[in-house]
C-alpha cells in the first residue's frame, strides 16, 4: 500500500493520486485538514517498525505500508486551527499527529518521497552550493554578504549580478539594476546571495529514482516562475539531455539522498552546464501540464516499486 500526505487538492499529490489511480496501486491519502479524526501510534522493538495509522474510521497498519509521498503544509497554518491557541487541545492534537507521522517516515522502511534530513541541504543554498560543486556541476560565483561595498565591488569584478535569498524559502530573483544601488544599505540589517547573472537557458531536471526527465525553458523573465504576473510569457518544451549529464544528474540527487529531486540548470551557448540548486520537493505539476511528461507516473511507478521507464 502507498501512503500520500498532504492536501488533497494540492497538484501534485492529485496527479500522483490519478497516476496510481491508473496503474491499480492500492493507496491512502492523509488529507491534513482532516487531522482531527486522525490517529497514529507505531513503536520499534526488534528492529521493527510497527504501528497503526487511523483515517476517521479506518485502521491502517504501518508494516504494509512500502511508499510514501510526503507534501505536507505547515500544520500550524492549517484553517482548521485558525485562531486557536498553542494550548488548545485541537491545535496540541495536530501538532503531536504530525511530530509522530514525521518521526515514524525517518525510520519506516517504506520508500519515502522525501525522508526530511536528506532536504535539509535545501534549507541553506550556500552549504548545498558546496555539495553540488562536489558533484561535478558548477554553481555560478557567488557572493553572501551584508556589506554594500563588497557587493559594488563583486558587480565590478563580474558585470551583471543577480540577488536571491540564500535560505529555503522561495525568494524572486531579480538583476540588480541602478535604481537598486539606492537602497543597497538594508543588506547590513540582512545578509543577501549575490551571483553572477549567468546568459543562457533555464533547464528544470526531475530525477525520481535513475529516470530523468528534462525541461527546456525559454521565458521574458530572469525568474520563469513569476513571469505571468508581470506580463510576461514562458514557453516549456520537454528535453533529451546528453547521456553524460543525465547520469551526473542521477548520481547528484543519489548523493544527496534524494529519491525525487529537481536540479535547476542553465545551460550557457558554449555548451556549459551550470547548476543552481537542487530543489527536495519539486511542485513538478506545473512542467507536466505544459509539455506531457509522465512525472507523476514515474513518482506513482517509484513509490510502488514498480519498474521505471515504462
Amino acid at each position: 500500500m502507498i501512503l500520500l500526505c498532504g492536501i488533497r487538492s494540492e497538484s501534485p499529490l492529485a496527479m500522483v493520486a490519478q497516476a496510481l489511480a491508473a496503474l491499480k496501486q492500492p493507496f491512502r491519502m492523509f488529507h491534513q485538514r482532516d487531522v482531527a479524526s486522525c490517529r497514529i501510534q507505531w513503536r520499534v522493538a526488534g528492529g521493527a517498525v510497527t504501528g497503526m495509522l487511523s483515517l476517521g474510521d479506518e485502521e491502517i497498519d504501518l508494516a504494509k505500508v512500502e511508499g510514501v509521498y510526503m507534501r505536507l503544509m505547515d500544520d500550524q497554518l492549517l484553517p482548521e486551527l485558525d485562531g486557536l491557541d498553542d494550548a488548545d487541545p485541537a491545535r496540541r492534537h495536530a501538532r503531536g499527529f504530525h511530530e509522530a507521522l514525521l518521526r515514524w517516515s525517518e525510520v519506516a522502511p517504506a520508500r519515502v518521497v522525501n525522508r526530511a534530513e536528506p532536504q535539509g541541504s535545501n534549507g541553506s543554498k550556500p552549504f548545498q552550493a558546496q555539495l553540488i560543486a562536489a558533484h561535478g556541476f558548477a554553481p555560478p560565483p557567488t557572493l553572501i554578504t551584508n556589506d554594500p561595498e563588497a557587493v559594488l565591488a563583486f558587480r565590478k569584478e563580474h558585470g551583471r549580478i543577480i540577488y536571491k535569498s540564500m535560505s529555503g524559502i522561495r525568494s524572486i530573483v531579480a538583476s540588480l539594476e541602478e535604481e537598486d544601488l539606492e537602497r543597497l544599505e538594508r543588506i547590513r540589517w540582512c545578509p543577501v546571495q549575490f551571483q553572477k547573472a549567468i546568459d543562457g537557458t533555464n533547464i528544470r531536471v526531475h530525477v525520481i529514482g535513475k529516470e530523468v526527465h528534462a525541461t527546456e525553458i525559454v521565458s521574458t523573465h530572469i525568474d520563469y516562475r513569476y513571469a505571468k504576473r508581470h506580463g510576461g510569457e514562458t514557453t516549456l518544451s520537454a528535453l533529451t539531455l546528453p547521456r553524460a549529464l543525465r547520469a551526473r544528474c542521477v548520481s547528484l540527487a543519489r548523493a544527496l539522498g534524494l529519491d525525487f529531486a529537481g536540479i535547476d540548470l542553465m545551460r550557457t551557448a558554449a555548451d556549459e552546464y551550470y547548476c543552481f540548486e537542487v530543489n527536495p520537493q519539486p511542485a513538478f505539476s506545473y512542467f507536466e501540464a505544459n509539455t506531457g511528461q509522465p512525472i507523476a507516473r514515474a513518482v506513482a511507478r517509484h513509490l510502488a516499486g514498480l519498474p521505471q521507464g515504462r
